[in-house]
């Protein structure tokens, strides 16, 4: 029989565990104890902060975040990785909501209603590194009835080597967030949940990671909606060769709230300050996350998104929907960039 800890139901694939819903945590791992969020309805993993912030669109969609575990790479290890489930599947493919870089499942805290109103299967999904999941405690072991204990000598060794390279160990047992480790993270949550090709939605950065996942796996991906797609950058640049300390510096600056309050007043206009002050809030919530800042380190001197190069393998119909006035991505690059292939595009 299987030993177990961990925080919530397994993969369909992994058999021959028991499980119950909820845990908690105490020295050496986690306990199983039942099931159920805080009186507030809030799941118990997200920030304190939750409570300051007054968006009920932001508050409703948070109350939907839930963490399912993700293996990564290794038989005995796995991610509890957040994301907003949907209550129910349809015939039609589903739709995968991505990100912009540094946010979270929390950007489509308004769109998210109405996609469901519509009759879509939607998934708000959290790049690995980014929002809600559990990064502190990434190597929630399972242990595997006979069958693992089984394997030959050789496969074993194989296993465990292909696991080392895609995850190589870090210091505090974080798992390594770079680009190769967010697109095989995914991998494994839609081939664990999602299980069909969908139609996959990214805005800004959240486009290169659609490209990226488009290239590498397309058997998963039927379209592609690219919003103000960030896809221009040959990576982190110059970021990736500071010094860690430098890095680290730079990092609390990206999570300071009047740098975080800038760039939302970039992105809307006519917008009460009082309203202004709130999106702050939420879009820097994730930030509060034990592992946040590590996390970004990671992914900064890793090299970051290059995917300019792969978007001429783009085998999917594409729709770019772009802005006439953003300040932030310009339109005219959008048009540039994806002239090498059949695409519709939304001014």
């Amino acid at each position: 029989m299987a030993a177990l800890r961990l925080g919530s139901l397994p993969p369909p694939t992994l058999t021959g565990i028991t499980v119950t819903k909820k845990c908690e945590r105490f020295n050496g791992g986690f306990k199983v104890v039942g099931d159920g969020g805080g009186d507030n309805g809030f799941p118990p993993f997200l920030p304190k902060e939750i409570e300051k912030i007054k968006d009920p669109f932001a508050r409703n969609l948070a109350r939907r975040i839930k963490r399912l575990p993700v293996q990564i790479g290794c038989s005995e290890s796995y991610i509890m990785s957040s994301c907003v489930q949907p209550l129910a599947q349809t015939d039609a493919n589903p739709v995968a909501l991505l990100h912009c870089f540094d946010s979270s499942c929390l950007e489509w805290r308004r769109a998210y209603p109405l996609l469901e109103e519509s009759g879509l299967e939607a998934w708000a999904l959290d790049i690995l590194g980014w929002g809600f999941s559990d990064l502190g405690s990434s190597s929630h072991r399972l242990t595997i009835s006979t069958g693992f204990v089984f394997m030959s000598i050789f496969l074993r060794c194989a296993l465990m080597t292909i696991c080392v390279y895609i995850f190589p160990p870090l210091p505090g047992r974080l798992p390594p967030c770079n680009v190769a480790s967010k697109r095989y993270h995914f991998y494994q949550l839609w081939k664990s949940y999602i299980k069909r090709p969908m139609v996959l939605v990214g805005p800004s950065l959240g486009a290169a990671v659609a490209i990226d996942f488009a290239v590498n796996y397309p058997e998963a991906v039927e379209k592609l909606v690219l919003i103000n797609p960030s896809v221009y950058a040959e990576g982190t640049g110059n970021l990736a060769k500071l010094p860690k300390v430098v890095a680290y510096a730079g990092v609390s600056l990206l999570k300071t709230f009047p740098l975080r309050l800038y760039a939302n007043l970039l992105a809307f206009d006519g917008i009460p300050l009082s309203k202004s002050l709130d999106w702050t809030n939420v879009g820097r919530l994730h930030c509060h996350m034990p592992w946040w800042k590590d996390a970004t380190v990671n992914f900064m001197v890793s090299g970051g998104y290059n995917v300019v190069s792969k978007i001429k393998q783009v085998k999917q119909k594409t729709l770019i929907i772009c802005g006439e006035n953003d300040k932030i991505v310009s339109n005219q690059l959008a048009m540039v960039s994806f002239q090498h292939f059949p695409y519709e595009i939304i001014l």
